[in-house]
């Protein structure tokens, strides 16, 4: 147990802060917004969340990469490994160039789904300014992927945490037209992220390439001819069958959280704008326990291909504890200071924000809550995960957070006109459901394993 913590820890330490700093662009980018006002952090949140959504789905699905490629490197196959990882580059392009174009459009979008116009056009700025960077963030998640498979996380935290610092001084001066350059508001937050993206990925790309100890896996070093032989088209199709539950599963918890915003920003600006400054709370400390989902997966992964079964079990049983534990840390923080962490966002002493500040540290209460379960259902969705085990975790996605959890909210919060707290509410329960059966999933698949 002491050992089975202790590597998890190791694997997943580096990947939960690479994680936190990733999503610290998030929320920088909506702390910053906040200084120009609860109509640019209602008009940028909604833009935010039809980014993120997209952005997840598609590398849950290239993130298909991780488990095949730790597998592969335990069957010591590093062609093989190389080559999952070239199929998951092409996968992105492939995928990736529509859902730009769809991002470009995004006002008519957000038009289509009833939001107000003017908002709609405010967010509509900030999406085709942010919509060049979804290229590099699937390329981004890929890489990642590759690398900790190979136990080289501390990498990855290093290229994130500088295309943070990056994204935060390019978010200041983009938006205030600093150093000459003109004032861009809103659009220069999604500029600062584009190219923040593009940093991180440029910066994990050249050292990969640059170093010797990767050449084995001949990732960079093929030919057209080669780009379509059985082998590469066998395992483009593994990924798309491992993945796309993968990112159904995220479209679906994620898909939850935006219809959710969209609701919200039907009531108004206020409810949108609490809404967004809690979920974005929530959405940092979420971060640690996917670090140590993506641990868990590659520990499950790799002592599944070393046919471990024990040991497989126990990794699965370690994350899941530890993604509760994080979580549970986060939400006393949510409890026992809910207006410091708003303050981060706006101007807690200012009259114009007194209602969004009242109703933010509402939904903090209630996100203090649903922390834990939310931790043990992103790491039991790992470990299942790790055993290639997608397909069952996407239905029970689908009854958990929209049978259970978008039923649950839209009564408590539209019919029974509860509003904001309702819908929370809503989510808290949705999150419990898949945390029960996610859990309960890994263990039936364990106690078949040992009957064999």
């Amino acid at each position: 147990m002491r050992s089975e913590i202790k590597q998890c820890l190791l694997l997943a330490v580096p990947l939960a802060a690479a994680q936190l700093a990733q999503s610290a662009t998030g929320f920088v980018d909506t702390a910053m917004m906040g200084w120009l006002g609860s109509q640019t952090i209602a008009s940028g949140g909604l833009g935010a969340a039809i980014f993120t959504f997209l952005l997840l789905i598609i590398t849950g699905i290239v993130s298909a990469v991780s488990p095949l490629a730790a597998q592969a490197k335990a069957a010591r196959k590093p062609e093989q490994v190389g080559k999952i990882v070239q199929q998951g580059l092409a996968i992105s392009l492939l995928l990736g160039i529509p859902i730009v174009i769809v991002l470009w459009n995004g006002g008519a979008l957000l038009l289509l789904l009833g939001q107000n116009a003017a908002t709609a056009a405010l967010a509509q700025n900030y999406l085709r300014a942010i919509a060049l960077g979804f290229l590099p963030g699937l390329g981004l998640a890929v890489l990642k992927g590759f690398l900790s498979a190979l136990f080289q996380p501390q990498v990855i935290t290093i290229a994130v945490v500088l295309g943070t610092l990056l994204n935060i001084t390019a978010n200041y001066v983009l938006m205030f037209g600093k150093l000459g350059l003109p004032a861009l508001g809103l659009a220069g937050i999604g500029w600062a992220s584009t190219l923040s993206l593009w940093s991180m990925f440029i910066a994990l790309f050249i050292y990969i390439y640059s170093q010797h100890r990767f050449s084995s896996y001949r990732i960079f070093h093929t030919s057209f001819k080669y780009t379509f032989t059985q082998e590469n088209r066998r395992i483009f199709w593994e990924i798309f069958q491992v993945g796309l539950p993968i990112g159904g599963l995220i479209a679906v918890e994620a898909g939850l959280f935006t219809v959710v915003t969209f609701l919200l920003g039907q009531l108004g600006t206020i409810s949108l704008a609490a809404h967004q400054i809690a979920l974005q709370t929530a959405s940092m400390s979420f971060q640690i326990a996917l670090g140590i989902s993506l641990a868990t997966t590659v520990r499950v992964g790799q002592l599944a291909g070393e046919r471990d079964n024990s040991g497989a079990r126990l990794a699965g049983y370690v994350g899941i504890s530890l993604g509760a534990l994080s979580m549970a840390i986060a939400g006393i923080i949510f409890w026992l200071l809910p207006k410091s962490v708003v303050s981060l966002y706006l101007d807690i002493k200012n009259p114009s924000n007194e209602y969004v500040v009242n109703l933010a540290v509402e939904l903090l209460a209630i996100a203090a809550i649903f922390q834990i379960v939310d931790g043990v259902q992103v790491t039991a969705a790992g470990a299942l995960r790790g055993l290639r085990d997608t397909r069952i975790p996407l239905l029970i996605g689908i009854f958990a957070y929209w049978g259970v959890g978008l039923s649950t909210g839209y009564a408590l919060g539209i019919w029974l006109k509860y509003g904001a707290i309702g819908l929370w509410w809503g989510l808290a329960i949705g999150l419990a459901s898949a945390a029960i059966v996610l859990t309960w999933r890994f263990s039936i698949l364990q106690s078949i394993t040992d009957s064999r």
